[in-house]
């Protein structure tokens, strides 16, 4: 290879954006002329590399988006721990099938008992296969839709959150809604029927969602739209917390003995 067709591969590999390969070039080509690699493998190579490091990029930037507070995945949830799950449930979620499907999933529960963890879990796969996912904690997702409304932009910030596939709101239940709240999140809500999937997390009940949206008529509305095409998980176990506090006891009894 003469210095032009070398700068000039240069030059194009940069003008086309192919960094990994131009970044392993030289290299590769002198473990090619070393080995008595072909140009048919030497080229494989090459690109796999730069279709990998493509792959990685845009999965660590769709994880960024996501916003997740912790990475938790299924492989480390306790299913012995909280028997009442039903594990080929949670594995026929993470096909993602209800994902392509528009569908809705419901974790219920009191506190502690894996909710969150199931949620974001099934919101890392949907990234690992390409899905824009979204996080949010459902007191936060209320204040920027109320302040959108109050600014005339809540049609934008609708849109924007219409962007994602599959969108986690977390903690349904925790603080009730006002009257604007309660609007704000039927708006979003009945924009993702049937159109994109929703994740669900609550310590409340169905029958008390009512007093969430502080309004029965609302919530009525809202739960009809959800529940259309929905799985529902009730989770009945023990905190995981608890269990953790309670092997912490045992620990320092035993220290103190």
């Amino acid at each position: 290879m003469n210095n032009f067709s070398y700068e000039r591969l240069h030059t194009n590999l940069q003008y086309l954006k192919l960094n990994t390969i131009e970044e392993l070039l030289d290299n590769c080509l002198e473990i090619a002329a070393r080995d008595s690699k072909t140009t048919m493998e030497v080229l494989d190579y090459l690109f796999e590399q730069e279709k990998k490091h493509r792959e990685s990029a845009e999965m660590e930037r769709r994880m960024k988006s996501a916003v997740f507070p912790v990475k938790k995945t299924l492989e480390k949830f306790d299913f012995e721990f909280q028997s009442s799950i039903d594990k080929k449930v949670i594995e026929d979620l993470a096909t993602l099938r209800f994902v392509h499907n528009a569908e809705n999933v419901v974790l219920l529960g009191p506190p502690g008992v894996g909710k969150s963890h199931l949620a974001i879990a099934l919101g890392i796969e949907a990234v690992k296969a390409g899905i824009s996912v979204y996080f949010t904690n459902t007191g936060n997702l209320i204040e920027r839709l109320k302040i959108a409304n109050r600014e005339g932009i809540l049609e934008k910030k609708l849109k924007g959150l219409m962007k994602f596939k599959v969108l986690i709101i977390d903690e349904m239940g925790y603080l009730p809604f006002d009257e604007e709240g309660a609007h704000c999140l039927f708006q979003l809500i009945s924009r993702r029927y049937e159109k994109s999937s929703t994740i669900f997390t609550s310590n409340k009940s169905y029958g008390e969602w009512g007093e969430i949206f502080k309004d029965h008529v609302i919530a009525a509305a809202v739960l009809d739209r959800i529940l259309h095409h929905c799985t529902t998980i009730n989770i009945k176990g023990e905190s995981y917390r608890l269990k953790e506090r309670k092997k912490q006891g045992i620990k320092i009894e035993n220290m103190c003995q």
